[in-house]
Order: structure tokens, then C-alpha cells, then sequence
């Protein structure tokens, strides 16, 4: 194992980052969260002496060198995410998921940051027949989302070195309960209207989709944090679980829902046409073999979670409010 210790997290207080930086404090590891904070920070743990926030926009290079000092990780979160983000103004999320990226890389890296962790997307697939797409699978980008997160990727490799230590990681879909909720990923959408409003509605329903728990997510990337430089140098993963259709996750949930909330009683499925034709099964064994890496937790833990988090009222409102969903609150502060 190495001696990282100095983390700087961009986007660390968003979905992931809001159970990642907890978990990595209390392996005490040291925490530079560097967000916009559109959704806020109260949900992290700011009593903590070896967690340092700063607000700051990955778009503003000078402020975001001035707190590399010492840092000896980046885990590069931060971006306009998910597919229909992009119904913003293609401009914002064009210079904060691609145009801001080099600077990013290339002051880390003059700074003496030791390692970069992109994370990328699975969604830069596409659409794909093949039962089981490895990395050296063609990028077929559907949407400006995934063609930038694709885009990105070569940048990275430009300035990868033995000191400057680069990996890149796909992520599957997220799912589960995480302190800055969201509710416009597939499995957790399914979960907030199974739950409250008794009823699902399925877009399409044959697509093709991987899925990832939260808390596999971020025993990833402390993984990847942990782990020798030779493993994951120059290197990418694809980290997903569970490949189904939109409409078995469907039928999961509702089975789950109905276990865990029986007086509901029958929670109803329909089916609609969609245009969001992303249909793609990731292969994950590569980080399985590298890293001896292979997630815990199924589709069904995460609609739990859910579930028990609807159940302790932590999750008011969760059909309205926009802070649960990333393109109503942008919309709302009217970012630019």
C-alpha cells in the first residue's frame, strides 16, 4: 500500500462525495472538498479537523491551484451530471465537463498532486448489442454528456507519467441512499414513485443498463487511492453490477417495496415510449482482476436503503423538491 494521505475531492459534496468523504475521514485520511456547493454542505461532517471545504468552481483554474499544495490525490468528481443535464445551456456544460478539464490535469500535475482518478462514465458506450463491453470497446456517444466524459479521457493520458500516476474509472448507473440524495437515476427514481405514489412508470423498458451501489462506488475509489501505482497506472475500469433491463429493475423494486411497505399493497407498473434509447452491458472483471476488486451490494440493497431512509422521514418531499434532482436545481439558481 502507499502513504497517500492529502485527498482533494472535486464535486465532494455531491451524491457520491457526500457518503465518500465521510468514510475516508474516518480512515483518516485528510479531505479538501472543492464543490460549487449548489446543493449545499450541511450534510458533511464539518466538525471534522481533517475535513477542509472550499467553495470553488473547477472553472476558476487559479483558485483551484492555490489548493493543491500538498495534495496527494485528486479524485476528479465534479462535472454537470447525467444525460439530460445537457437540456441546460450546452455552453455551462460544456466548459465544466470538458473545456475546464486540462487545466485541472495539468496544474495537478506542476502542483506535485502524485495521482488523478477521473471519473468517467459507462453511459460513453452508447448503444451496444455486444452482451459484454470491455474498455477497449468503441465509444459511441449519444448525448453531449457522454461524448465529453469519452473526450476527457485522452487528455488525461497526455500527461500521465511515473510521478503523476493517472487512472480512469466508468462507473455504472448509482443507486441507494447517500446524504445529498438524488432522485433522477434509474433504480432510486423507480424506488421514490414505487413508494410515493404507489405506481411505476417505465420509459421504454428493454434497455440495456449496469447498475453500481453507492457504497461500491466509494470502496472503489478509496481503492483506488490505496492501491500500488503498477496496478492502475495508465490504466481504465469499467465497475458495475447487476446488467438488467430498466424494466426487471422495475420489477425489483416492486417486489422490494411491496416486502418492506406491505401496507401499500400492490404497487402497479406501467410502460411509456422514451427517446433515451442508451442500452449497453458492461464487463467488469478487469478490476476484478487487477484489483480484486467486485461489488458488495445488489439492486435490491439499494431500494432498502431507500426505503429506510423514506421511513426515518429523511427524505422529505421527495417527489417536488428540486434539490433531489440536478437539472430543476440548477435551472433553479440559474447557473451560468
Amino acid at each position: 500500500m502507499n502513504t497517500f494521505k492529502e485527498i482533494l475531492i472535486t464535486g465532494g459534496a455531491g451524491y457520491v462525495g457526500s457518503r465518500l468523504v465521510p468514510q475516508l475521514l474516518e480512515k483518516n485520511y485528510k479531505i479538501t472538498v472543492y464543490d460549487s456547493l449548489f446543493f449545499g454542505s450541511d450534510f458533511l461532517p464539518k466538525n471534522d479537523p481533517n475535513l477542509r471545504i472550499i467553495k470553488g468552481d473547477i472553472r476558476d483554474i487559479e483558485l483551484f491551484k492555490s489548493h493543491l499544495k500538498g495534495i496527494d490525490v485528486v479524485l476528479h468528481l465534479a462535472c454537470i451530471s447525467n444525460d439530460a443535464s445537457f437540456e441546460l445551456d450546452e455552453n455551462l456544460s460544456k466548459s465544466i465537463n470538458f473545456d475546464a478539464f486540462e487545466g485541472l490535469v495539468k496544474h495537478a500535475k506542476k502542483e506535485g498532486v502524485k495521482r488523478f482518478v477521473y471519473c468517467s462514465s459507462s453511459s460513453v458506450y452508447g448503444v451496444s448489442k455486444e452482451r459484454e463491453v470491455k474498455e477497449d470497446h468503441p465509444l459511441v456517444p449519444l448525448t453531449l454528456y457522454n461524448k465529453f466524459k469519452g473526450m476527457c479521457e485522452p487528455i488525461l493520458w497526455k500527461y500521465n507519467s511515473e510521478n503523476f500516476e493517472c487512472v480512469t474509472i466508468r462507473p455504472a448507473t448509482i443507486m441507494g441512499y447517500a446524504p445529498r440524495q438524488r432522485f433522477d437515476l434509474s433504480v432510486n427514481i423507480l424506488t421514490n414513485h414505487a413508494v410515493n405514489n404507489n405506481k411505476i412508470t417505465v420509459f421504454g423498458g428493454e434497455q440495456l443498463r449496469p447498475n453500481l451501489h453507492i457504497q461500491d462506488m466509494c470502496d472503489a475509489y478509496e481503492l483506488l487511492i490505496k492501491t500500488p501505482g503498477k496496478k492502475i497506472n495508465g490504466e481504465t475500469f469499467n465497475i458495475g453490477h447487476q446488467n438488467y433491463s430498466i424494466m426487471q429493475i422495475a420489477r425489483i423494486v416492486k417486489d422490494v417495496v411491496e416486502k418492506e411497505f406491505p401496507e401499500k399493497g400492490t404497487i402497479g407498473i406501467s410502460t411509456t415510449t422514451t427517446d433515451d434509447i442508451r442500452s449497453y452491458h458492461i464487463n467488469s472483471e478487469k478490476i476484478f482482476k487487477a484489483l480484486a476488486f467486485k461489488p458488495q451490494f445488489s439492486i435490491q440493497d439499494a431500494v432498502k436503503d431507500l426505503c429506510d431512509a423514506f421511513r426515518k422521514n429523511k427524505l422529505p418531499d421527495s417527489l417536488n423538491k428540486n434539490i433531489y434532482f440536478n437539472v430543476k436545481r440548477l435551472k433553479e439558481l440559474k447557473i451560468s
